[in-house]
């Protein structure tokens, strides 16, 4: 979806004040369920890290950390990526056993973000972690957490609605469709990967594309995905159908997080083996953190599906073009 598109007719079906109270309540009830759901406890967590010990997600290997210096303390600093492999490490320090696991705010500057509908500069999402066992390390486990996740999405949509019944956005569906990206490319071979995600969303509304960051029988990769802390065999991306907009809409990323063998290979396929002399690394493949999984669910992006928005720039406060603003005003809205 390049660029901003405000569809024909569209009219924010809550006021700037109305919406400010559903993005609070859409907030609480969501994480609310989703520690329950997940056995999660709350914690606190970094805005920046030190790039030496290796805790920054570098997404899809390409994106440029924002970085400052510290004179007092004589070091450079990024501000987080995501907080992949921060988590595994609290986990650790924290001494969390199976079973249970952590959640946080994340918030984050992903500077070349492209501007449009979905993507702002400006991140925030749930940011959950979770410690399992090595017979944990499956599908059955990863299928069967998604499930939690959109049970938690579609209870918060009850909510809200209830609150404000004139949000009459489609319910949600609570079924979810499992999908390999290799079975997707199989389904759509004519098409891109962000076509597949829409054929496929639009027709099962919500669905799971797993095994991201791998390579394909087609020699490309449906996504790019960090080698250093998903299994590219056991992770994948959760999206639901926005009706307001006509688009898949990617709720969050997951998955079943490396283990040292995992992190062996795909550092070699990655050509990223000098990433081995980093603390976390180091760590990982000596065996002494824990095995977990985990991801990041969009708050601003949840916001936008429940409330029915057509610009992230609706639930958000962030920087954009001036085109942006004045698509928006013509539509007959401003951003927040």
């Amino acid at each position: 979806m390049p660029g901003t598109y405000i569809p024909s007719g569209y009219t924010p079906k809550l006021s700037l004040y109305e919406t400010q109270h559903a993005i609070s309540l859409i907030k609480q009830v969501f994480q609310d369920n989703l520690s329950l759901y997940l056995n999660l406890k709350r914690v606190s967590a970094p805005l920046f890290v030190n790039p030496r010990d290796g805790l920054n997600d570098d997404l899809s290997g390409v994106e440029r950390p924002v970085s400052f210096d510290i004179p007092a303390a004589q070091v450079s600093a990024q501000v987080v990526h995501s907080l992949a492999k921060w988590k595994r490490m609290a986990l650790w320090r924290y001494d969390f056993h199976p079973g249970k696991g952590i959640y946080t705010d994340m918030n984050a500057i992903r500077r070349d973000e492209d501007l449009d509908n979905l993507h702002s500069i400006y991140v925030d999402q749930w940011d959950w972690e979770k410690v399992i066992t090595r017979e944990m390390r499956s599908m059955h486990t990863l299928h069967e957490t998604v499930q939690s996740i959109v049970r938690a999405i579609c209870m918060a949509q009850l909510t809200v609605r209830g609150r404000f019944p004139q949000l009459d956005v489609p319910l949600l569906c609570e079924e979810v469709t499992f999908v390999t990206s290799q079975e997707l490319e199989d389904m759509y071979p004519a098409l891109t990967p962000k076509e597949r995600e829409y054929e496929i969303v639009k027709k099962h509304k919500t669905v799971f594309i797993s095994q991201i960051g791998k390579t394909l029988r087609s020699g490309k990769k449906h996504d790019g995905r960090a080698p250093d802390y998903d299994d590219w065999t056991l992770n994948g991306d959760i999206f639901f159908y926005h009706e307001t907009l006509d688009c898949a809409m990617e709720i969050s990323s997951m998955g079943i997080r490396v283990d040292a063998e995992a992190l062996d290979k795909q550092l070699t396929e990655s050509g990223c083996d000098n990433r081995r002399a980093l603390t976390y690394h180091k760590l990982l493949l000596e065996g002494k953190l824990p095995l977990t999984i985990g991801g990041g669910i969009g708050q601003s992006r949840l916001c936008m599906l429940l409330l029915g928005k057509a610009h992230i720039g609706e639930v958000q406060s962030s920087i954009w073009d001036e085109a942006t603003h004045r698509i928006c005003r013509e539509a007959g809205f401003q951003l927040l």
